[in-house]
């Protein structure tokens, strides 16, 4: 058992904290948030994910996972530290450090002896060396190691990727770090999950690289997907050859509105970012940032021509608000790009999510939130479904016919059933599979 401190109760402190208590390590999330540490005390999960409030009750119950907001004391008492604070996209969109470097400080200040410090994080090549630095200034020359250990959650997913991970990149300058990291591993690497071990600049590259090539592997879809529709071709049937090649695999190739969330947007900037900092051009990153920017305000264009181009005031329902099902995440999502294009447009907004209104209501946007899908469609011009979220996926398309004013629909998720909205005589679009109007 090893004792370890979680700087950082977000999404990926929480699940990392929540993930390796169940390993058997007494494990401390700490956050400068007492609000948000009173009410983890009180059994109180802040972010929705699925399984999340059940791995951390069993642990909490078990004394493996505690919550404080005594980040010296925790710091001094662990051997290990995982830093896990957010890194929003700046400005100029490099990713915002002033947490991680604050954090640095903290440590330092508090390194009593030898401990490894880790991050978990999502920073740009090169942060581990700055965090280094940072330790190095604020302490009293005590010895550490710095590991950097990127998370590879999918929100919606996190804590079965967490347990049962395809791999785990450790990136250290210390055998005796590896060795460390690799024992709080140690039930994955007894399931035989391949632990990477390399320099921390490889891992940070890792990770940029890993999620800059699935959103690569999107926006080609949508590309592939619109040409679809103007060829006549069946995305679905495209995606499904494409990915029958053991080369390129079936995954990703799932077109939509664009990718949003809270990594595959900010990490793609970051790593064109990266590359401008060491004179490398990014041309396929730069190509599918474009891209996915053009795909969500190609959905607007669509449904404005499902309604002949007359978009003011008409009472248009979007169903779907998150970026994706099983999460409550808006950030970057289709829905924040698109709503707000067409109240600009002069239309009046229903909508309704399962667990996404009360993030979006932060928007403040004038627009009418519902407790149900049908509820949201009673009397609309026409609907539009951003989020496949499994409800929507059982709509009754009869249903939906009687209670809209006019049978118009768009499905950017195509989860509808293209023979049922022909055979009810839908005026309806979707992405890369023809329109019948």
């Amino acid at each position: 058992m090893r004792k370890i401190t979680i700087i950082g109760t977000g999404y990926v402190g929480l699940v990392t904290g929540a993930g390796i208590s169940d390993f058997g390590h007494d494990v401390t999330c700490v956050d400068i948030d007492k609000n948000k540490i009173k009410k983890l005390n009180s059994g109180e999960i802040p972010i929705y994910e699925p399984e999340l409030d059940t791995i951390v009750k069993r642990n909490s119950v078990k004394g493996l996972l505690k919550f404080s907001s005594r980040i010296n004391e925790a710091i001094k008492e662990s051997e290990i530290i995982f830093i896990a604070v957010g890194t929003p996209q700046s400005k100029n969109g490099d990713s915002d450090l002033t947490a991680i470097e604050n954090v640095a400080k903290t440590i330092g200040k508090n390194l009593n002896k030898y401990k490894i410090i880790c991050t978990k994080s999502t920073v740009p090549v090169g942060t581990g060396k700055k965090i280094e630095e940072i330790i190095k200034l604020n302490s009293k020359a005590i010895e550490f190691d710095y590991v950097s250990n990127p998370e590879f959650l999918r929100e919606g997913a996190a804590v079965r990727d967490f347990l049962i991970p395809d791999r785990i990149v450790i990136g250290s300058r210390s055998k005796k770090a590896f060795k460390i990291m690799q024992d709080v591993y140690r039930p994955l690497f007894l399931n035989e999950t391949p632990i990477i071990n390399t320099n921390v600049e490889t891992s940070e590259m890792i990770k940029y690289a890993s999620n800059s090539f699935l959103a690569l592997k999107i926006s080609y879809i949508n590309e592939i997907a619109n040409l679809c529709d103007s060829v006549g071709a069946d995305v679905h049937i495209v995606s499904k050859a494409m990915g029958q090649d053991g080369r390129i695999s079936p995954k990703f190739l799932h077109p939509g509105p664009g990718f949003g969330g809270s990594c595959f947007p900010k990490d793609t900037i970051a790593l064109v970012n990266t590359g401008n900092q060491n004179n490398i051009r990014m041309n396929t990153i730069e190509a599918a940032i474009k891209t996915n920017n053009e795909q969500k305000l190609r959905m607007v264009a669509k449904l404005k021509s499902l309604l002949n181009n007359k978009i003011k005031n008409k009472t248009i329902t979007v169903l779907g608000l998150a970026f994706k099902p099983q999460t409550d995440d808006i950030r970057d999502a289709a829905s924040t790009i698109i709503i707000p294009k067409l109240i600009k447009e002069g239309a009046i907004i229903n909508t309704y999510d399962p667990v996404a209104m009360d993030n979006f209501k932060s928007l403040k946007l004038n627009i009418n939130y519902f407790n149900n899908w049908q509820e949201a469609s009673r009397g609309a011009d026409a609907l539009i479904l951003l989020t496949e979220w499994n409800e929507f996926r059982g709509i009754d398309l009869l249903e939906l016919k009687h209670l809209l004013k006019a049978p118009t629909v768009l499905d950017t998720k195509n989860i509808l059933s293209v023979e049922n909205l022909q055979a009810l005589k839908f005026n309806y679009d979707n992405v890369g599979r023809k329109a019948i109007n």
